[in-house]
């Protein structure tokens, strides 16, 4: 059995650097998020106003808007690897500083697209073009957020510090859930479907750059400082010569990533689909109002937020493994239960209200810990780029898809049960994938 390892140098970072880097992490990806949630929050407005030609029904115009949502998904895996390239080369902050840029600017100008009733066929065109960007910049995020929180994290926070990137996935979803029952609260209907859904998307621009400027005060992490200034035998004039550190083998590297996203998988699935796609599965399917689907979808975020740094913590003391697969558990004990107290028109809105809230909170026993999880398996030199795409690899497949998947098989089959199912599965091999975790990854130093 091998004993766990400390390096006495991780995480020697002074507090305020280690701070500094924990708030420049969190803004862009709590930007992303925020984002993210709110397209989903409005995607039956965005299906009126971008995807419903003459004579296409709401059902067709709201599965389009979600192959548009998916699509960006599946850009995030080609970001990462773009952006995980130039972060493990050229260093986490330079990139993060992109990074935001393209993020910012995509979502801003979404705010300001026209319509398909101004524009025509191009209007749903540019959308789309814009959610690639937004992809790309997002697929970049994820990497480069949780490196520079993790690599400058003290020694055996780790968790704590990952967990904060999912904790502004929370606050991301959130704040859009929010913004969306607000203007849902003091807007008309014709305003809101009018020009009322531009706002929450015009809001990223002065977020985008309060990140910016975070992100140009930030340094470099120590982890990659000392893979560059690490030397060898001194030259012939006797100056040390700077050594690039050699990269894990590509065949190891590809199956930590795919070992990564299943991990991730029912984090990925169970997330998006209480968390995001929720709204719309109330509204199209169980005929609730606006209103009402996003108070549902609030409580989940709650119960998601309020776990997280827990979960995080926790997984610092007694492992990540133990913590992430009793959420994955919990979540498939759950799903069945909540769809059908969800659909039961005699149940109380305090029994809903506590369900949907227990069913985020059991997400985010996943999510906590799933940050540092999947730093801890790759080394410096490509860590960066191996979690960003483990990351990405899961939410395009399972998180991108579960709007599309869950609304076209309700369409074709008409059973409504398609979420709990679809959560069951996904939860179930996510399970036997965590198993693999050894129960003292947490102690170890990161690999440089």
């Amino acid at each position: 059995m091998t004993t766990p390892v400390h390096d006495p140098v991780e995480g020697t970072a002074k507090p305020p650097r280690s701070r500094r880097a924990l708030v420049a992490g969190s803004v862009g990806n709590f930007i992303e998020w925020y984002e993210f949630g709110v397209y989903g929050y409005f995607a039956t407005i965005i299906a009126a106003n971008f995807f419903t030609p003459d004579g296409g029904s709401d059902v067709e115009a709201l599965v389009k808007t979600y192959a548009s949502f998916a699509l960006a998904f599946f850009f995030r895996p080609v970001g990462a690897a773009v952006f995980g390239r130039l972060g493990d080369r050229m260093g986490r902050r330079p990139t993060l500083i992109l990074v935001i840029l393209l993020m910012t600017g995509a979502t801003t100008l979404i705010g300001l697209l026209p319509t398909y009733a101004t524009l025509g066929a191009a209007a749903p065109w540019l959308l789309t073009l814009l959610r690639i960007v937004q992809g790309l910049s997002a697929g970049g995020e994820f990497g480069g957020a949780v490196s520079i929180m993790t690599e400058f994290a003290p020694p055996g926070r780790r968790g704590l510090y990952g967990a904060w990137q999912s904790f502004t996935v929370a606050l991301g979803l959130l704040a859009g859930a929010g913004m969306a029952a607000l203007l849902a609260t003091v807007l008309t209907e014709p305003e809101l479907n009018g020009w009322g859904w531009r706002l929450p998307f015009l809001l990223t621009l002065p977020l985008g750059l309060a990140a910016l400027w975070l992100r140009l005060k930030l340094e470099e992490t120590p982890s990659f400082q000392r893979t560059r200034t690490r030397t060898r035998t001194p030259d012939a004039e006797g100056r040390p010569q700077a050594v690039t550190p050699a990269s894990a083998p590509a065949r190891d590297v590809a199956k930590a990533i795919a070992l990564g996203a299943g991990r991730l998988m029912g984090w990925s699935a169970a997330g998006y689909t209480f968390l995001v796609v929720m709204p719309s599965y109330l509204q199209s399917t169980l005929n609730a109002s606006f209103q009402q689907a996003l108070v549902a979808t609030v409580l989940a975020n709650l119960g998601f937020a309020a776990s997280i740094i827990p979960a995080g913590a926790l997984s610092d003391r007694i492992g990540r493994r133990a913590v992430m697969v009793t959420g994955a558990v919990l979540v498939a004990v759950l799903a069945f239960p909540l769809m059908h107290l969800l659909q039961d028109s005699g149940a109380s809105t305090a029994a809903k209200s506590l369900a949907v809230f227990v069913a985020g909170a059991a997400v985010g026993l996943m999510a906590g810990p799933g940050p540092a999880m999947l730093a801890e398996m790759f080394p410096t030199s490509v860590r960066y780029t191996g979690l960003g795409l483990a990351y990405s690899l899961s939410n395009a497949v399972f998180s991108g898809c579960a709007g599309l998947i869950i609304t076209e098989a309700i369409k074709r089959t008409g059973n409504i049960d398609i979420p709990a199912h679809y959560v069951v599965v996904t939860c179930a091999v996510s399970t036997l994938a965590l198993l693999t975790l050894r129960g003292d990854d947490h102690r170890r130093a990161l690999r440089d």
